[in-house]
C-alpha cells in the first residue's frame, strides 16, 4: 500500500513549479512533440516536404509561367525545336504533373497519419481530463454531503454529471445525428435518451 507521503511526493513532482507558467510548460511539451515528429522523418520524407514546399510557392508558379511562355515564344519566332502544337512541352508538363502529384499525395498521406496521431493523443487527453473532472466532482459532492449540504436535491443534474461518461454511446449518438443531418432530419429530437 502506498503511504500518504509517497503519494504526496508524487503529486508535487507532477505539478509545475510555482514560479513556472503552466502555459509555457504546455508550449514546451507541444514543441517537444513536434521536434520528435520531425526527428522520426526519413530522408525521403524530408525530400517530399521540400518538393511540396517548392511546388506550393509563388516562385514555382512564376517560373513555370516564364518557362512555358518562353518555350512558346522561342518555338513560334524562329527555328522551332518543338513546333506548334508543342508536343514535347505537353509531354514534359504531363510528366512533371504526374511526378508532382505523386509527391503531393505522399506528403498528404504522411500529414494525415500525423493528424490521426494527434487526434488520438487529443482524445486520450480529453478522456483523461473527463475522468479527472468526474472524480473531482464526486469528491466535491462527498465533501458537500459531509457538510450537510444536499447537493443532489439542489442540483438534480449532478447525478448525471458525476456518472462515468460512456464514450461509445456519445459516438453512436453523434454518428446518428450526422447521418440524420445528411438526410435533413434530426434524430436527437426523436430520441429522448440522447
Amino acid at each position: 500500500m502506498t503511504s500518504r507521503s509517497d503519494s504526496s511526493r508524487r503529486w508535487r513532482r507532477a505539478q509545475p513549479r510555482a514560479d513556472e507558467d503552466p502555459s509555457h510548460t504546455n508550449i514546451e511539451a507541444v514543441a517537444k512533440l513536434e521536434r520528435d515528429s520531425r526527428r522520426r522523418k526519413s530522408g525521403f520524407d524530408r525530400v517530399i516536404d521540400a518538393v511540396r514546399a517548392w511546388a506550393g510557392s509563388p516562385l514555382f508558379i512564376v517560373l513555370h509561367v516564364v518557362w512555358i511562355a518562353g518555350w512558346i515564344l522561342i518555338n513560334t519566332r524562329g527555328p522551332a525545336f518543338d513546333p506548334y502544337p508543342f508536343s514535347f512541352l505537353n509531354m514534359t508538363v504531363a510528366v512533371e504533373a504526374i511526378v508532382l502529384s505523386s509527391f503531393l499525395l505522399m506528403a498528404q498521406d504522411r500529414m494525415t497519419k500525423e493528424a490521426d496521431r494527434r487526434d488520438h493523443l487529443n482524445l486520450q487527453v480529453n478522456l483523461l481530463a473527463e475522468q479527472e473532472l468526474t472524480a473531482i466532482l464526486n469528491v466535491v459532492v462527498a465533501i458537500a454531503e459531509r457538510a450537510g449540504i444536499d447537493v443532489k436535491n439542489d442540483l438534480p443534474e449532478i447525478e448525471r454529471l458525476s456518472a462515468r461518461t460512456d464514450v461509445h454511446k456519445i459516438a453512436a449518438t453523434l454518428e446518428r445525428e450526422m447521418e440524420a443531418s445528411k438526410r435533413g432530419a434530426s434524430s436527437v429530437e426523436s430520441d429522448p435518451a440522447s
